[in-house]
């Protein structure tokens, strides 16, 4: 098969491979067609008041100051006096738009909206706002147009500020939350004027939805910890205090509004949210006023932490709740229809009602879950065959009657308690139910990838072996064809699947999932001789080295696996990669290179048990890192110089441009950080210049000679510019100890090889451009799947060595500061994004040095690099959890995506690496050739 087919093919393979993932894991769990649910007694409110103060903890608002007063004392009253609090646990990830569809809509956000960075409504969903009367809102562009856009009919108003406001490094952002507060009151003040509007505002059932950004955007700026983000509380809490007495005095305190404040998430000490923490998990509640429960002292309760004693509320009644569960709350407060996809289970200890109305509101809770677990079978139910069909046994048709006939009849005996425990019982077996029907078909989802992976990792090997190594060259040569019989066979189960898929109705992603192991292996199986001949060749290996081997290249493969779970097996992994040369012929031909090795992959090793979370800002080493790879460049700059290399004279400017980026880069690093503490924002020329030099750092080194060391040296530095530029601490270094340690790979690797002209060239005369003819390529050797797992090992600690790719708050938001401080989630997590790749790049453009210098086709070493990297997919594959903790889930799936997403740069910028280590730019003088 020619290569270049193969590699496509094999990018749609694994293309099919990353996107299961979310047909079998990250599907909407809704659903549509449910009738509405209400409760028929009359709501004790006529208005609902929700306040979400973005990215408020728990702690943070029940604490009390070091003199011992709240930083809230109108809520910290309420507590006290008026009504009821506690905490509300919310799920991963912790972010606004998922934080905010649990608190309004009921339900916890399906992880398709990741996609459109949680703006758009990849599904349409009910919500409170949606079943009210009237909603008026106020707030953040990000989060109110989401609500309007899925109501039905024109009656959810939203009134926001500009996008620009959302800046991190300008004034206090606390001015935000002035501007919510600020713009109700005027609100009210019209009303008064406005008779159309102030007939509204006198309905019932209408909901007012203030939403506060800037204790997020003091958080994300300042840290938790920081003046400025436990002044805002204050503000806040101000703020509150100021629209409750408006809203008393306009409706002449006639008792029929409840409030309720809340936030979405909460945040880390080091100022990021997204994950599992419970600084980011555990945020507050605390409801009062019509319909809402009176504080109640307690002597005693049983919570395992220790809260209630730090925060000084151990005799206040604490009920906590899960953060869906507001939804239901808020809707029988003022007596709207549940939100249909609702999967919150009502908190009655907050209601102060009748024990009728919490049975009835029970009831309806039930019924309207109940609704969508009857939706799902349906669902399923359709597009199964009955004889393959299992319903789920726990709560089938008679058991569902049964359950609602004895809460009927309990409910005319007056029999209030039972008809609640009823009704609990039956919410958490149709909720069990729904999660069963979400995931009917996930088993035989995963074995069909399970089957299309391990062909293709079969296929590849076969690949290899007939086009790249020396095993089986005889054998295929005198092979025979298979057998027509073969192609019949799998032509015939291909059309046996896809009937089967017909006669289900089922989607017609299902059919590429389960038909294309079909073709793959054909492919494997009609080179079973390729097959016969390998297992031939491996028996008269010795048995003690072929099993040495299989348990050290299965050990490696096992630290990388392990190395996602925990970043310190990267260390366990460099410390043995650290005495390697003494066991080989290395340490005997260069030992130098061997010390070198050995000292900066112990540099190395240091990283990866350095800490990811937590750590402050400390533009110091950022400036050290910047002083030291300009002395570095300089040393090298002098040394090419006093050798005369060639092209040197002429390729001065762009030696000097880039050493002076680096200084730029670490003055605008300072210059920044000095600005945003003074609070004076992003100085304009800073990030102009900033931008600039991201444009160009993949552009300059194409401007540079193409031999070895002087073009990843000019890499390095363009690179390196634009890395100190997203650097906030230590990790500046990093790039640099790669850089090193790459360098002497390319070294030891020359000196390892012995055969072809290529390989005894120096690093400073040997030119990437140099375009070896086919014929001087060698086969593959074993110690070629040595190199190639050195990379795959490489690859990942670039990913991992300063940070947890697959933790969203693993990375400091202050880190992006030099190019933006105005709130873009998807420009910030690309210039993120394109930090981690960095390291990424370097490994690659060394890989492209080692192959040029071992005389090994760049695809045929890449074909093993392909292999590993889908025996580790497959791995997490296996790995991938749907029990347990959200975070757990989270995580094992997010390990699957990335290794695949890996898997596909890994193709994508072995492209970049060729252009950026082959090509050249001549703009000034006469063109001369590439090498001599």
């Amino acid at each position: 098969m020619n290569l270049l087919l193969f590699f496509i093919l094999g990018l749609l393979v694994h293309f099919v491979f990353f996107v299961s993932i979310f047909d079998i894991y990250f599907t909407s769990p809704l659903v549509h067609g449910m009738t509405p649910q209400f409760t028929p007694l009359p709501p004790p409110a006529r208005r609902l008041v929700l306040f979400v103060a973005d990215g408020l903890r728990a702690d943070s608002l029940y604490e009390l100051d070091g003199n011992g007063t709240s930083r809230a004392p109108f809520i910290r009253n309420i507590i006290m006096q008026k009504g009821s609090w506690g905490i509300s646990h919310t799920r991963v990830p912790t972010e606004s738009r998922p934080g905010h569809v649990a608190l309004i809509a009921g339900f916890y956000e399906d992880v398709s909206a990741v996609a459109k960075g949680w703006k758009e409504n990849p599904v349409e969903f009910d919500s409170l706002f949606n079943e009210s009367k009237y909603t008026w809102s106020w707030g953040s562009p990000d989060i109110l147009p989401m609500f309007a856009k899925g109501a039905s009919g024109d009656h959810v108003y939203i009134h926001c500020y500009s996008a620009e406001k959302e800046d991190f490094g300008a004034q206090d952002a606390a001015r935000l939350d002035t501007w919510v507060f600020d713009q109700v009151k005027d609100f009210f003040q019209s009303a008064k004027s406005n008779q159309s509007l102030f007939s509204k505002l006198n309905e019932e059932k209408i909901v007012l939805f203030l939403h506060l950004l800037g204790i997020d955007t003091n958080g994300h700026a300042h840290r938790p910890s920081s003046r400025e983000y436990k002044d805002n509380i204050r503000k806040v809490d101000d703020g509150v205090k100021e629209i409750v007495s408006l809203l008393e005095d306009f409706y002449e305190n006639d008792g029929k509004t409840a409030f309720v404040i809340t936030s979405d998430h909460g945040m880390t000490d080091w100022g990021s949210h997204g994950a599992g923490h419970a600084s980011e998990t555990l945020t507050p509640l605390v409801s009062w006023g019509a319909g809402i429960r009176y504080p109640q002292q307690v002597s005693t309760q049983l919570f395992e932490d220790e809260f209630l004693k730090e925060w000084q509320l151990e005799n206040w009644k604490r009920r906590d709740v899960n953060q869906a569960d507001i939804a239901p709350l808020m809707a029988s407060l003022i007596g709207v229809p549940f939100p249909l996809n609702s999967v919150g289970i009502l908190p009655l200890d907050y209601l102060n009602n009748s024990d009728l109305f919490k049975a009835e509101s029970m009831l309806t809770n039930a019924l309207q879950i109940l609704e969508q677990f009857k939706i799902k079978m349906t669902q399923k139910k359709e597009v199964t065959l009955p004889f393959l069909f299992t319903p789920f046994k726990l709560l089938s048709d008679s058991k569902q009657l049964e359950i609602l006939e004895k809460a009927k009849s309990y409910l005319k005996q007056k029999k209030y308690q039972d008809v609640i425990s009823l009704c609990k019982e039956l919410i958490h077996l149709a909720l069990e139910g729904l999660v069963y029907y979400h995931t009917y078909n996930r088993f035989f989802l995963g074995i069909s990838v399970t089957m299309g992976f391990i062909g293709w990792i079969s296929f590849a090997t076969v690949m290899i072996i007939k086009s790249h190594s020396s095993l089986t060259r005889s054998v295929v040569k005198g092979g025979k064809k298979p057998h027509h019989l073969l192609p019949c066979s799998f032509v015939a189960i291909g059309v046996l699947i896809a009937f089967f898929l017909l006669i289900q109705a089922c989607p017609w992603t299902y059919y590429i999932y389960c038909l294309l192991p079909v073709p793959i292996w054909y492919a494997v199986f009609k080179e079973f001789q390729v097959i016969q001949d390998l297992i031939t060749s491996l028996l008269t290996f010795s048995g003690k080295h072929s099993i040495v081997f299989l348990l050290v290249f299965t050990l490696g493969i096992e630290i990388l696996v392990l190395s996602f779970f925990y970043r310190y097996m990267l260390t366990a992994g460099l410390v043995a990669f650290a005495c390697w040369p003494f066991f080989t012929q290395l340490w005997i031909q260069a030992k130098i290179t061997s010390l070198g090795w050995t000292l900066f992959s112990l540099l190395l090793a240091v990283f990866p048990l350095l800490p990811v979370l937590g750590r402050e800002p400390n533009i110091t080493l950022v400036t050290g890192a910047g002083l030291l790879v300009f002395l570095i460049s300089l040393s090298s700059f002098a040394y090419l110089w006093k050798s005369r290399s060639k092209n040197i004279c002429e390729d001065l400017p762009v030696h000097l441009c880039q050493m002076a980026g680096v200084l730029i880069s670490t003055y605008i690093v300072n210059s920044t950080h000095s600005s945003l503490l003074q609070k004076q924002g992003l100085p304009q020329i800073n990030q102009i210049v900033s931008w600039a030099i991201l444009a160009s750092s993949l552009v300059v080194p194409l401007l540079g000679p193409t031999i070895v060391f002087q073009r990843l040296l000019s890499i390095l530095l363009s690179l390196m510019s634009t890395y100190l530029l997203l650097s906030t601490g230590y990790e500046a270094f990093f790039p640099f100890v790669l850089s090193c340690l790459m360098l002497v790979w390319i070294h030891a690797e020359q000196t390892l090889q012995h055969s072809g002209v290529s390989c005894t060239q120096k690093l400073t005369s040997t030119h990437f451009a140099y375009n070896t003819d086919i014929t001087q390529f060698r086969q593959l050797h074993l110690d070629d799947i040595r190199r190639s797992f050195f990379f795959v090992f490489f690859i990942v600690t670039a990913f991992f060595g300063t940070g947890n790719i697959a933790s969203i708050n693993s990375f400091d938001p202050s880190s992006v500061y030099c190019f933006l401080t105005v709130f873009s989630p998807f420009m910030m997590g690309s210039l993120m994004m394109w930090k981690i790749l960095i390291p990424f790049v370097l490994v690659m453009c060394a890989f492209e040095a080692i192959q040029l210098t071992t005389q090994l086709s760049s695809k045929s070493l890449f074909l093993i690099v392909l292999i590993i990297s889908d025996i580790m997919a497959l791995h997490f594959f296996f790995l991938v959890k749907d029990y347990g903790s959200w975070l757990d889930i989270g995580t094992s799936i997010s390990h699957y995506v990335i290794v695949m997403c890996m898997t596909i740069f890994l193709v994508l910028l072995s492209g970049l690496a060729h252009l950026l280590t082959t090509k050249k730019i001549k703009l000034w003088g006469k063109t001369k050739p590439h090498f001599m």
